[in-house]
């Protein structure tokens, strides 16, 4: 099968690689030059035969949108375009709208894998029409992990986002648990070889998993993890996520609270922090830390002598 693929970095240009090692043949394009198949997405439409299919993996947000919407003046009635990166499922139906004005359909695609995808395969979450699914399913079936599995047609355009966007919220907080055990386990003075036990339950645990591997995988590389820096970035997803349960009234008190462990990360000294370290030397006369580094003691405090209203006695 003949597709267009836009972006060709880490994820996009494994797809396609993985793609021609299956038997298809893609016209890539890429805004670097030395990765591109074609100059233009112009000129990548006109290298495909109609109707076309083009798949599109760059960056959510503004540079999909602006790529969908060049694709939308060059593209024809029966054509397909997918877009298999990590855009807000909001999104997903004003793209399908935009595009179905002109006959053109929409699938969007939450993809899976990461490096690992051209070796292993990807996990693809398909929203759209069943007749653009089907059509599209020799693309997909090579995609794909071999087996039974990797695969589904999540529901109606905006589905296949939303599934990713969810499986994402369950990574934050599956990373969150390895990573508070992992910080417990280094504070006992008892325990001697962290790494061997993340190590240890790779095998015969209910915990054992892809992300257990690569934590070990982790700990093989860095023993102590002293070469990174405390730091975690989130993607966009986990917040989508989170405002999603909001919108549906589902509760998410695991998924929000690794969110909010990743913002508290780039704070070097929590604004939220001084302020319960504050109301505790206040109401409890407990010590603080000055911005100095030095340690109060808390019968000190100007507030450990107040006494607390009739209603907290």
């Amino acid at each position: 099968m003949q597709i267009g693929m836009i972006g060709l970095g880490r994820m996009g240009g494994n797809m396609a690689e993985r793609l021609r090692r299956g038997g298809h043949e893609v016209v890539g394009y890429d805004a670097n030059p030395e990765v591109s198949d074609v100059a233009s997405l112009k000129a990548l439409v006109e290298a495909l035969a109609a109707p076309r299919v083009v798949w599109v993996m760059v960056p959510a947000g503004e540079p999909t949108r602006l790529t969908l919407e060049e694709l939308g003046q060059l593209m024809s009635a029966g054509d397909i375009v997918i877009d298999g990166g990590n855009s807000h499922y909001v999104d997903d139906r004003v793209h399908a709208e935009q595009l179905g004005g002109k006959g053109v359909g929409f699938v969007d695609v939450g993809v899976s894998g990461g490096v690992w995808g051209l070796q292993n395969g990807y996990a693809l979450m398909a929203g759209g029409e069943t007749e653009h699914i089907q059509r599209l399913m020799p693309i997909f079936e090579t995609l794909k992990p071999e087996g039974p599995d990797g695969f589904v047609h999540a529901g109606d355009v905006g589905a296949g986002h939303f599934a990713k966007m969810v499986h994402n919220g369950i990574e934050y907080g599956m990373m969150q648990a390895f990573a508070e055990g992992y910080e417990l386990l280094r504070a006992s003075d008892a325990v001697k070889d962290v790494p061997g036990i993340f190590s240890s339950w790779r095998t015969g645990t209910v915990i054992r998993s892809w992300l257990l591997d690569l934590m070990v995988n982790a700990l093989n590389e860095d023993n102590d993890l002293s070469g990174i820096r405390g730091v975690a970035q989130d993607s966009g997803e986990g917040r989508w996520t989170v405002q999603a349960a909001v919108d549906h009234a589902v509760p998410l008190p695991v998924i929000t609270a690794a969110l909010f462990a990743r913002f508290a990360s780039r704070q070097d000294d929590s604004p939220a922090m001084k302020v319960v370290a504050a109301l505790r030397n206040q109401f409890g006369g407990h010590a603080i830390t000055s911005a100095a580094g030095e340690v109060g003691k808390g019968a000190d405090s100007p507030g450990a002598d107040v006494a607390p209203p009739p209603e907290a006695r």
